[in-house]
């Protein structure tokens, strides 16, 4: 019997575990190996912090979202010996593959800026959204906050979901107002990045959002410390930005055990050719979502997107044949603006987010770079669709795996705008 092991019950470890079961016969043995029994729908986190959802809502049963037929392992990794094709766990058991896929994702670390675990600050005065822990303890802060400086703050690349600082920068506008205390916040977008976001016709257009509504944009801020004793955000450059309240996005990095080890980069990423999503060191072993090198979002939209390709690999690399689909780097996702309205993003490793509409020509319905009521639902909508159709591993009518140009403006048409 071939073994095929799965590293993390994650979105793209469930979905990718859930499609291959589907096509494989029995002949095959496939084992999803996590540290708990906790799946949690992560873009929660971002609604819990305001008070629109509550914690019990973003959490299932994660064994539960795997098909009948797939074996789990509940227990902590520790290492993976790719030479001898085993895995170790933090209970002493041992488990041996054929072929492993790595899909363990990436967590924050606090501690890596210096002065941001302080005792004195840490879920006092600075808090993260990131974790279900983190997203609960800031919505008591935010219902506690009467006024003064909001920085919104990203560490340094990659994050899980570049665009959720965004969408807390936005939000947390259109809360004060609902409040009627925004005169009393004054918010400040603080990025490592030369602009709002990435690539210039998306940080165009969100910058210019940014300034409706009367956010700062603090850019190339390459954060050295934060000061418990002052609250202050300092940079390398010298720079000092107060604050009263510090919504920050620690660094990020992959699982630890594979830090250090044959398989990843110094940051714990898997190092995988981007289109094929194998490992370049070893054959039988592939990663796919936020565990890899690849030059593209830390997101659920991808995540998805690259388990649909990926699968279709497996099945021809387990059947002795080239692979001959190739991931994109496509990403899609929801970008909450307040005021019940959302923008959309559609981009992949060579194209830049465009504006026009999504996923039909003409019709859209969705508006892309632009705020509408419509993306908001989507974005609502999307919840169900996770725990429906993206975990069970079913495709969705309409959404292309790989980019498409349909619909979308050329930047040379949209530079003006």
């Amino acid at each position: 019997m071939a073994t095929l092991l799965i590293l993390g019950a994650g979105t793209a470890g469930t979905m990718l575990a859930n499609k291959l079961r589907r096509e494989l016969s029995d002949d095959w043995s496939i084992t999803v190996v996590d540290q708990d029994n906790r799946h949690d729908y992560q873009p929660g986190y971002l609604f819990i912090s305001f008070g629109t959802y509550a914690p019990g809502r973003v959490t299932k049963e994660r064994w539960a979202q795997l098909h009948e037929g797939i074996e789990t392992v509940e227990g902590r990794i520790t290492g993976v010996d790719p030479d001898a094709r085993t895995v170790s766990l933090a209970d002493g058991r041992t488990l041996g593959y054929d072929w492993l896929v790595i899909a363990t994702g990436t967590r924050i670390h606090p501690e890596m800026v210096a002065g941001l675990t302080d005792e004195r600050i840490w879920h006092k005065k600075a808090f993260d959204f990131y974790t279900l822990g983190g997203s609960i303890a800031l919505h008591d802060a935010l219902e506690k906050f009467q006024g003064g400086r909001l920085l919104v703050h990203i560490a340094e690349m990659p994050i899980k979901c570049p665009v959720a600082p965004l969408e807390f920068a936005f939000l947390a506008d259109d809360y004060f107002r609902r409040r009627r205390m925004r005169h009393k916040v004054d918010i400040t977008y603080v990025t490592p990045l030369d602009g709002a976001f990435t690539k210039p016709v998306s940080s165009r257009a969100l910058g210019k959002l940014m300034v409706d509504k009367s956010i700062r944009l603090a850019t190339d801020f390459d954060v050295e410390a934060v000061d418990p004793a002052t609250s202050e955000l300092t940079s390398f450059d010298g720079r000092r930005l107060p604050f009263d309240l510090l919504v920050t996005i620690p660094p990020h990095k992959g699982a630890d055990f594979l830090v250090g080890g044959k398989l990843a980069d110094a940051m714990g990423f898997v190092e995988v050719d981007k289109t094929t999503l194998r490992s370049v060191h070893y054959d039988n072993v592939f990663a796919v979502g936020d565990a890899t090198n690849a030059p593209t979002s830390k997101a659920g939209a991808v995540a998805h997107f690259a388990a649909e390709q990926l699968a279709e690999n497996l099945l021809q690399a387990f059947a002795g044949e080239p692979m001959t689909h190739e991931f994109d780097g496509h990403a899609n996702c929801f970008i909450e603006s307040g005021a019940r309205k959302a923008l959309l993003i559609d981009f992949n490793y060579d194209t830049e987010p465009l504006s026009g509409v999504f996923p039909a020509p003409v019709v859209g319905p969705l508006r892309l770079l632009r705020e509408s009521r419509v993306n908001h639902l989507g974005k609502l909508g999307f919840e169900q669709i996770y725990w429906r159709m993206i975990l069970p591993g079913r495709p969705i009518p309409g959404i292309p795996v790989t980019m498409s140009m349909a619909g979308k403006v050329p930047a040379a048409q949209t530079k003006d705008k």
